[in-house]
């Protein structure tokens, strides 16, 4: 299963910083609605991970409810951590029973707020961008790409699918006619910072940023950054040292 994952391996950056995408000091963020207790910023990775189990058991037909020490053979993660983190967010299923898989999956979604569909601009369509065009489970997730944006004037006009890549002076009026919330950024680095300032200027609060580089953002703007040369640097140590 594509889920699974081994508790040894590395933390992704969790990329949710103030500033430059960096975690917090605490590591922590806030919770939804206002709450005024800190949740762990691994927590939140790790629920996706188990959304995923959860939805992947339900498509599978097994209804039966799921332990956390099922949770935990499934995702690498120890039990106690899988009650650990759930229990941030309230009580679920029944003690030496486990969790409903459907009700699980129901919460989570509303947690992790893919319970509603929400829009992306894709901003950079080089052959990294071009690919992330091309990436279907964005779909499935609730996720679309609703504009495509690039500097080059070379590139504007070019189709895929029912998208045509436009111009970045149209990213503004994009943003408020397509209701677009999350920007993803694949650009060169050297273009990096002045591409999510227009990004950021244009309304949009939630930005994933593919370019190497680190990049400064102001307060109340969310930035998860995704550096694939350091995954695959972790990658050669392992077979270095392993």
């Amino acid at each position: 299963m594509d889920i699974m994952r081994r508790a040894s391996d590395p933390p992704s950056d969790p990329g949710w910083g103030a500033s430059t995408g960096e975690p917090d000091s605490d590591g922590q963020v806030a919770g939804r609605e206002g709450r005024s207790n800190r949740i762990p910023q691994m927590t939140i990775r790790r629920l996706s991970t188990y959304y995923r189990v959860a939805r992947s058991l339900e498509a599978c037909g097994e209804l039966e409810p799921l332990s956390s020490d099922r949770m935990s053979r499934l995702t690498g993660f120890t039990a106690a951590q899988v009650r650990r983190d759930l229990a941030y967010f309230g009580s679920f299923g029944k003690r030496g029973v486990g969790y409903p898989v459907g009700e699980l999956q129901a919460s989570l979604r509303t947690i992790l707020g893919i319970d509603r569909g929400w829009r992306l601009a894709l901003v950079g369509v080089g052959n990294l961008g071009t690919a992330l065009l091309s990436y279907r489970n964005f779909a499935h997730q609730g996720f679309e790409i609703a504009g495509a944006f690039d500097a080059d004037p070379k590139k504007h006009g070019r189709a895929f699918g029912p998208l045509r890549v436009r111009p970045m002076t149209e990213l503004p009026g994009a943003v408020r006619e397509e209701q677009i919330s999350i920007a993803i950024v694949a650009v060169p680095g050297d273009e990096a910072q002045a591409v999510v300032d227009v990004v950021v200027g244009s309304g949009i609060r939630g930005i994933l940023n593919f370019a190497p580089v680190k990049v400064r953002v102001p307060a109340g703007v969310h930035l998860s950054r995704v550096d694939l040369s350091i995954e695959i640097e972790y990658l050669a140590y392992l077979l270095t040292n392993g």
